[in-house]
């Protein structure tokens, strides 16, 4: 019932009661009256016969007033506590509730026990608490999810620059006493460094991911030529690694992507990342398939690393999530190169899963939509 009916209510039935017990009082007292002057056997009310003399009169009188008065005074205090427990008992609830999230605590419910305008009041607030209580806990998480991402990422800063200053300070020590050690140094900083910027673009990525603004330029292009000139330049990365190479490009001359060609390249470069980092075999292999799915092109890259558990194979896209194996220092890792390539690929309209055996490797799946001609109607 809406508050307004309530107010109706109560008004009715505060001015009505005192004039319908006045008149019935009045009616009483008249048909009294005629009694007392008519004749010795009475009138007739009803069924009843009443013969009242003239003292009997006034008691009865005083008898009605009090009762009238008793039965106003009910009335009155039960609407008054009909509208103080519609209107104050919220309002009490509402400020014990405003107080508590005053002092930071959101752990408490505000129930709405009416369908009036108090109760939708309340239900309001209830869903207000919620919602609040709701962004402190993803800021808490956030703030948590931060705090992991520094750590990570000076854990893993810290250990190129630690190589960097170890190999500068022995070639100025004078231990790469010869042009070869002196070459093998210098590669060797050169690749902590390059360590090091691929660390802080991900971290750059990162930011932009986390306020959707990440920057893409799609561009039209056929698939097999992308993937050819791609996987071509991570050859010889993988050579370099001492990784062999099998690619398998199954898609058509003519099957055309919308892509951006820096993102996507970004996407199999963290995955074939991964697989570089969590090789434990001696003859490493990566096995890349471009495949033709009907409205998509699906890419797979297989490995023979350490694999990954089952347990954990749902969550690896999750930001900062690292695997039990690959909590050491040999590996690190920011934890977030899998939840930008999640993200990446999600954007492009496509999707990524993984399927894993632990002792024998992993397999990543992605795919990115065919570009389809709209017929003009």
């Amino acid at each position: 019932m809406k508050m307004s009916t309530k107010l109706i209510i109560s008004f009715c039935v505060m001015v009505f009661m005192p004039i319908l017990l006045a008149g019935f009082a009045f009616f009483i007292i008249r048909v009294i009256q005629m009694n007392a002057s008519g004749s010795e056997s009475g009138i007739d009310i009803g069924s009843l016969t009443y013969q009242i003399d003239n003292s009997q009169i006034g008691v009865l009188v005083e008898d009605m007033a009090v009762c009238i008065v008793l039965i106003l005074v009910v009335t009155a205090l039960s609407i008054t506590a009909w509208i103080y427990k519609s209107i104050v008992t919220p309002i009490y609830q509402l400020e014990e509730a405003a107080q508590n999230i005053k002092e930071g605590n959101l752990d408490f419910t505000v129930e709405a026990e009416s369908d009036d305008e108090m109760g939708n009041l309340c239900r309001n607030f209830e869903d207000m608490r919620l919602r609040l209580k709701e962004s402190a806990e993803e800021s808490l998480e956030a703030e948590k999810q931060n705090r992991i991402l520094i750590s990570n990422i000076s854990h893993d800063l810290k250990t190129p620059i630690t190589a960097i200053k170890g190999y500068v300070e022995g070639i100025l020590d004078g231990v790469a006493d010869t042009p070869e050690k002196v070459d093998k140094y210098m590669r060797t900083i050169y690749s902590k460094a390059i360590d090091m910027d691929r660390l802080i673009n991900e971290l750059t990525l990162y930011a932009k991911i986390d306020t959707n603004r990440i920057p893409y330029d799609f561009k039209r292009m056929k698939a097999a030529d992308y993937f050819d000139d791609c996987i071509e330049e991570i050859g010889l990365g993988l050579e370099a690694e001492h990784i062999g190479l099998s690619y398998f490009n199954y898609a058509g001359d003519e099957v055309e992507i919308i892509a951006d060609p820096e993102q996507l390249k970004r996407v199999i470069n963290n995955i074939i990342g991964n697989s570089i980092k969590y090789m434990d075999k001696e003859h490493g292999l990566i096995n890349i398939r471009v495949k033709d799915v009907g409205d998509f092109i699906q890419i797979e890259i297989e490995d023979n690393g350490k694999g990954i558990a089952q347990k954990d194979l749902p969550y690896i896209f999750d930001r900062f999530y690292r695997t039990d194996a690959s909590r050491n220092s040999a590996t690190g890792g920011s934890g977030i190169g899998l939840s930008i390539v999640k993200k990446i690929v999600e954007d492009h309209g496509g999707k990524i899963w993984a399927t894993s055996k632990e002792s024998t490797g992993t397999v990543m799946y992605f795919v990115i939509r065919k570009y389809q001609e709209v017929p003009n109607e």
